[in-house]
């Protein structure tokens, strides 16, 4: 019978270094050439590490502790391994290693491992039940979490059943610190967290919820549009680069549309249809919400479909503009901007807002109607777009003048 072989090795990550200085270290276990690494949750300062010996050639307490700790998983994972070699049970890497954690399947369960898994499941689901960006964000919540583990606690992933309250106010205080994120984008990222911790509480890998007693308040954002004198120097503009030439289209599009960017980018010739009287309308579903839009398709961005008809990148993709990706969009917008002398930072979602306030609310289209049109499941939501122009303050005032003066 073809005996296992096994062995243990002790080491440095010495590219991982902890804010006091000092190197985490770490546990390999191999059987029959597969490895498993555990973070042993000790360090030591790496000047005293002796790697022949695999152990701290220091004489302080630490030093002692951890060579004890050493010695003493060395003998217990011989001891495992025996044992299930005398019992003729099978040995892997991964096994040994949770024999020696003492762990069971469910108490294997570690917050990043299961964080992932959510989202392998939901990346599944984009188009069905999720949006591209909404499991983007919750891979980047996934990302950020584990950076602040392998700050924090030297390790690449913890325990479920060790996510406590203190890690959900420090990962908050860690975006807010090292990402640089803004308040509300933190709370978008914490719906993220909260939502996976909340399925491992109902899975019962986690017995009390690390999300009690801690709230969070998202502040009002004052969303920046565009005036109508704005929006017709963009219009009239003439760009020597055609790149800009061709984002000012797409922008344009927008605002006349009230389409959000990732609607624009899959917008295809199936969601162009006429009415019995000849107008044309765009029926698309939303790629956010799945909610029905129904926009009357006006002169502007009729010519701007017309000027593309044929492009080769539409060709290419099937759909009817030549959209490039969100990040060098929202870049050569403010090349526009600078261009047009307009003082505002333009992303991609100012058109979406200037439509809903200039281009509609302002000419008094209903509430309801606006809702329609963008997509909203009610309209509380529209009335986040809804601002109070100057200019309607200025013809309710001048209303007011002309009864007094009568």
């Amino acid at each position: 019978m073809r005996r296992n072989s096994f062995g243990v090795l002790f080491f440095l990550k010495k590219n991982q270094l902890l804010k006091s200085g000092d190197a985490p270290v770490s546990m390999r276990i191999t059987v029959n050439g597969q490895r498993e690494e555990i973070r042993t949750k000790k360090s030591i300062n790496p000047s005293l590490w002796n790697q022949a010996k695999e152990c701290s050639r220091g004489r302080d307490r630490k030093s002692h502790d951890l060579n004890n700790y050493i010695e003493s998983a060395q003998i217990r994972l011989s001891q495992l391994f025996n044992e299930m070699e005398q019992n003729g049970k099978t040995i892997t890497a991964k096994i040994l290693r949770n024999k020696f954690l003492g762990m069971d399947d469910e108490d294997r369960k570690t917050l990043i491992a299961f964080f992932n898994e959510h989202n392998e499941q939901c990346r599944k689901l984009i188009g069905i039940d999720y949006a591209d960006i909404t499991v983007r964000r919750y891979e980047c919540c996934s990302r950020y979490l584990q950076e602040l583990i392998q700050k924090k606690h030297g390790e690449d992933d913890l325990l479920l059943r060790e996510v406590k309250g203190e890690l959900v106010r420090d990962f908050e205080f860690f975006m807010k610190t090292e990402k640089k994120c803004q308040q509300n984008t933190v709370i978008r990222y914490m719906k993220c967290f909260k939502k996976v911790i909340n399925l491992a509480i109902a899975n019962e890998y986690i017995s009390r919820n690390p999300f009690v007693g801690i709230k969070f308040h998202e502040v009002p954002v004052n969303k920046e549009f565009l005036t109508m004198e704005e929006i017709t120097r963009i219009t009239q503009k003439e760009f020597a680069i055609h790149r800009l030439e061709l984002v000012r289209d797409v922008f344009l599009f927008s605002i006349w549309t009230g389409l959000a960017f990732i609607d624009v980018y899959n917008l295809k010739q199936e969601h162009i249809v006429t009415d019995n009287n000849g107008n044309f309308w765009i029926r698309k579903t939303r790629e956010k919400t799945n909610n029905m839009c129904n926009i009357p398709l006006l002169s502007t961005p009729q010519q701007i479909l017309k000027k593309y008809e044929g492009y080769p990148i539409c060709e290419e993709r099937g759909t009817l503009l030549p959209v490039m990706c969100n990040q060098k969009y929202n870049s050569y917008l403010k090349e526009i901007a600078d261009l047009c002398g307009i003082n505002k930072k333009l992303s991609t979602h100012t058109a979406r807002y200037t439509f809903a306030t200039v281009v509609a609310l302002a000419n008094n289209v209903s509430l309801s109607n606006v809702a329609k049109m963008l997509g909203h499941s009610s309209t509380r939501m529209t009335q986040h777009y809804a601002k109070v122009l100057d200019q309607s303050i200025l013809k309710d005032m001048q209303k007011v003048e002309q009864k007094m003066n009568s």
